[in-house]
C-alpha cells in the first residue's frame, strides 16, 4: 500500500495482522480437521473446496452444518471491527485453496449483505472491478482490475457499500496453501 493506503472502492475494508500467529495456527489446525466438499458454479467444478456453516450459499436453503465452536470467538471479533452482532452473520464459509487454485471473478450471492474474511496461511492477490450484469458487456475489449490489495495472512477485510454492490472480485490462483473465513449477513431487504 501506498502513503495513503490502498485505492479501494467505498466501503472496502482492510486490517493488517488480525489475529495473531499463534492464533493463526489454531485457527489453521481447527480447519484441518474441518470436512470440506467440491464447490461447483454454473456446472464449473472448482479447483478450491469449501464449507459452509448456518446458512447455505444458494437460494435453496440446503442445510448446512452448525457453526463449530472454534468459530465464536472469531465472528465476534469480525462483529465489533464492523459494528454488528454476532449472530446477524447469518453464515460463515472456510474456503481452502490449494497451491495452484484461484478463484474467478464474481459477487457474492444476492442474498447476503456485508462480507467480512480473514485471510490465512498464504498471501494472495485481491483484483476488483466494477460489476457488469451478465450478458451487458458488450464491448470486444477485455474489461479491466480496477482495484487490487494483497491481502496478507491473519489480514482482514470487509466489503460493503459500493464494494460490495457494484464491484466484482476475484483471486489469481495462490502459490501454497491458504484458508479464507468469510462471514455473511442477510441482505436488508
Amino acid at each position: 500500500m501506498g502513503l495513503f493506503g490502498a485505492d479501494l472502492p467505498e466501503g472496502f475494508r482492510y486490517a493488517d495482522d488480525f489475529v495473531t500467529s499463534a492464533e493463526e495456527a489454531l485457527l489453521a489446525g481447527h480447519i484441518a480437521k474441518v470436512e470440506f466438499s467440491t464447490f461447483e458454479m454454473r456446472g464449473v467444478v472448482a479447483r478450491r473446496r469449501v464449507a459452509f456453516f448456518g446458512s447455505a450459499y444458494d437460494s435453496r436453503n440446503t442445510p448446512t452444518a452448525e457453526l463449530p465452536e472454534f468459530l465464536f470467538p472469531l465472528r465476534a471479533r469480525l462483529a465489533e471491527w464492523v459494528r454488528v452482532k454476532p449472530e446477524d452473520f447469518a453464515m460463515a464459509l472456510i474456503n481452502e485453496y490449494p497451491p495452484g487454485a484461484p478463484i474467478g471473478w464474481h459477487r457474492d450471492a444476492p442474498q447476503y449483505g456485508i462480507v467480512a474474511g480473514l485471510s490465512l496461511l498464504t498471501p494472495c492477490r485481491m483484483k476488483l472491478r466494477p460489476y457488469v450484469s451478465p450478458g451487458a458487456h458488450t464491448s470486444s475489449s477485455p474489461r479491466k482490475t480496477t482495484h487490487e490489495i494483497e491481502l496478507f495472512p491473519r489480514s482482514a477485510y470487509l466489503m460493503s457499500g459500493q464494494a460490495r454492490s457494484e464491484y466484482e472480485h476475484s483471486i489469481p490462483a495462490v502459490e501454497a496453501l491458504r484458508y479464507s473465513i468469510t462471514f455473511r449477513t442477510l441482505r436488508e431487504r
